[in-house]
């Protein structure tokens, strides 16, 4: 049995993470989350024997003293992480993302507790559309945004830290995520959510930015394998070849869904929108053992549009705020 610190839990991929581990292991797990817009407590279970809420911030340095020692292991999925907001407002994304970060490497290094750092492919910046070449683990980072500059300075102190102070650390740069517990404001529940509501999609510029797209469950399995078997001070880049543009993947879901294929809009693409990205996750394939579960993005995509019709009661609370929000700035 080991005791698990999953910052961060009550998001996306945090959630994902939190259910996978109590569905296929016998750990016990504790999330810190400050319950930010993009936290939401209906996405995990109840406090019991196996689990427990904790609600507050990972740049509380009290609170994590008070924490961190309890564990075996943290894993620190806590982030900022929609560029539309960094780009309107970056000091978040300073606070959470590389404060927060620091006050938790202080904590792991003062208890020696291992830690599992979350991090994404667009601290790499963008590729050309006709590059063949992919992100590896030596790609110089070139971030676009304040959000991907803040994860990028995330990343930087966790090196520092495991060279520095002996911080017993991993670092995981992941492409992008889709499925279940995804905030509406994200670019594939959006799509769907507006969908159920009878709105025509809004598509970026001509949409033909590519997105390297893997299932959230393939992205904590992922996660797990690096926690159990993963080097002390490396990096691995996970990805599942699920390069596709933006174009494609919202006549994809507009078929799925049962509409032309066609009917959506375009609008006013955002400043410093990165082109292309694209993993090779061959190191932890060979090194690891890893492989997707979820490959076939079709599939994985018609599950997760069948989520959102049957868990309405989860998303709807937040749609119209975030649609109003969206209305405000042209989006």
């Amino acid at each position: 049995m080991t005791r698990l610190l999953v910052t961060g839990g009550a998001g996306f991929i945090g959630a994902n993470f939190v259910h996978q581990v109590l569905e296929s292991t016998d750990d016990v797990v504790t999330v810190l989350d400050s319950l930010s817009y993009a936290g939401n407590r209906a996405s995990l279970p109840d406090d019991g024997p196996r689990f427990r809420f904790v609600r507050g911030s990972v740049a509380d340095p009290a609170l994590l003293d008070d924490l961190v020692p309890r564990h075996d292991a943290v894993v620190h999925f806590a982030a900022e992480s929609h560029n539309d907001n960094s780009l309107l407002d970056p000091s978040p994304f300073i606070d959470t993302n590389i404060v927060g970060t620091f006050e938790l490497l202080q904590a792991v290094r003062h208890h020696d507790v291992r830690y599992h750092h979350i991090s994404t492919d667009e601290v790499y910046g963008d590729l050309e559309l006709d590059d063949p070449a992919r992100f590896t683990e030596t790609t110089p980072y070139n971030p676009s945004s304040p959000y991907s500059a803040s994860k990028a300075g995330s990343d930087l102190l966790v090196r520092a830290w495991v060279r520095s102070f002996g911080v017993r650390a991993t670092i995981s740069n992941c492409s992008n995520n889709y499925g279940p517990y995804q905030h509406v404001e994200k670019f594939i529940p959006r799509q769907i959510t507006n969908l159920i509501d009878g709105v025509r999609p809004r598509l970026y510029g001509a949409g033909l930015n590519v997105r390297d797209w893997i299932h959230v469950r393939d992205h904590n399995l992922a996660v797990l394998r690096i926690l159990e078997a993963g080097t002390i001070g490396e990096t691995y880049l996970i990805g599942a070849d699920g390069e596709l543009n933006n174009v494609t993947v919202i006549r994809l879901i507009l078929e799925l869904m049962g509409n032309d294929p066609d009917d959506f809009d375009h609008v006013t693409d955002r400043p410093g929108h990165d082109m292309r990205y694209a993993i090779d996750a061959s190191r932890l394939r060979a090194e690891l053992g890893w492989a997707p579960v979820y490959p076939d993005f079709r599939a994985g995509l018609a599950a997760t549009i069948a989520w959102y019709r049957d868990n309405e009661a989860w998303w709807r609370p937040m749609k119209d705020q975030t649609e109003a929000k969206y209305a405000r700035t042209g989006q």
